[in-house]
C-alpha cells in the first residue's frame, strides 16, 4: 500500500483543517479576514498590488501579524484565488450535457468577469481548493451520461474552462489597450486601417474576412467570439461521442 503523503499546510489551511494556534478568544486577524481584504485590493487596484504589506494597510495591521495566519504570499494567493468562486451552478433534472456544460461555463465567465484579476493569477497545478474542486466536479458532473472515459471528462472540462479564461483575459487585455490613445485608435479603425495596409493578392483569406465585413467595429463582438468557441468545443465533443457510440 502507497504511503499517503501529508498534506501541506497550505491546503490543509484551505480546507480548514489547519488546527487554531493557542487558546484563549478567537483573534480579531484571522486568515478569512486577510484573504478577504486581499480580494478588496485586487478588486480595486489589481493584481499586482496585492502584498503583504498592501493587504495589512487594509486591514490597519502590521505585515508580521499576517504571517501568524498565512504562511507567504504564495498561500494568500492560492486562498483568493479559491475565495470569488463559491458554488456552482446548480443543473436542472432535464438539462442534457451540452446545456449542463454551457450553463457551467457561462457562470465560470461571469466569475471571472466580475473578478478579472483571476485570469492574470498563473495557473500552477490542477484544482484543488474547495470551492475550485466544487466547480470541477459539477463540470464533470455535466458529462455524467456520456460516451466520453473518465480521462476523456477531465480533458474536456479543462479545455472549456482554458476557453472561458481565455476569452476574459483577451477582453481585459483589450480594454486596457483602449486606455491608449493610438491603440483606441487602431482597436476602433481596425478594418478600416486594413483597407490600406492589405491586398488580396498578398494576403487573400485575411481579404476575404475584410470584403465580408468581419472586422467592422460594429461586428466585433465578445460574446460572439466566446459562443463561438464554446460551441465549437462542444461540437467536437458530439462527434466524439457519437464515434465512440458506433464503434461500440
Amino acid at each position: 500500500m502507497a504511503e499517503r503523503p501529508e498534506l501541506p499546510s497550505s491546503l490543509e489551511l484551505a480546507w480548514g483543517r489547519r488546527a487554531p494556534s493557542g487558546r484563549g478568544p478567537r483573534p480579531a486577524l484571522n486568515a478569512e479576514r486577510i484573504v478577504a481584504a486581499a480580494v478588496r485590493v485586487a478588486n480595486a487596484e489589481g493584481l499586482e498590488a496585492v502584498s503583504m504589506n498592501r493587504v495589512a494597510a487594509e486591514l490597519g495591521s502590521s505585515p508580521m501579524a499576517l504571517y501568524r495566519h498565512v504562511a507567504s504570499k504564495d498561500e494568500l494567493l492560492m486562498l483568493m484565488f479559491d475565495l470569488p468562486l463559491e458554488k456552482p451552478p446548480r443543473f436542472p433534472d432535464d438539462a442534457g450535457w451540452r446545456e449542463r456544460l454551457i450553463m457551467w461555463a457561462q457562470a465560470h465567465r461571469e466569475v471571472f468577469q466580475r473578478y478579472p484579476w483571476m485570469v492574470r493569477m498563473p495557473i500552477s497545478g490542477p484544482p484543488i481548493t474547495p470551492n475550485h474542486m466544487a466547480w470541477f466536479d459539477a463540470g464533470l458532473a455535466a458529462l455524467a451520461d456520456t460516451a466520453l472515459t473518465e480521462g476523456e471528462k477531465v480533458g474536456a472540462v479543462l479545455l472549456v474552462s482554458m476557453h472561458v479564461r481565455s476569452n476574459v483575459q483577451l477582453n481585459a487585455d483589450i480594454e486596457a489597450a483602449e486606455a491608449n490613445t493610438d491603440q483606441a485608435m487602431v482597436l476602433a479603425h481596425y478594418g478600416a486601417y486594413l483597407r490600406q495596409l492589405i491586398n488580396a493578392e498578398d494576403h487573400p483569406a485575411v481579404w476575404r474576412a475584410l470584403q465580408a465585413g468581419v472586422f467592422a467595429a460594429e461586428a466585433i463582438e465578445a460574446d460572439d467570439d466566446f459562443e463561438f468557441g464554446l460551441e465549437t468545443i462542444i461540437a467536437g465533443l458530439e462527434a466524439l461521442m457519437q464515434r465512440r457510440e458506433r464503434s461500440a
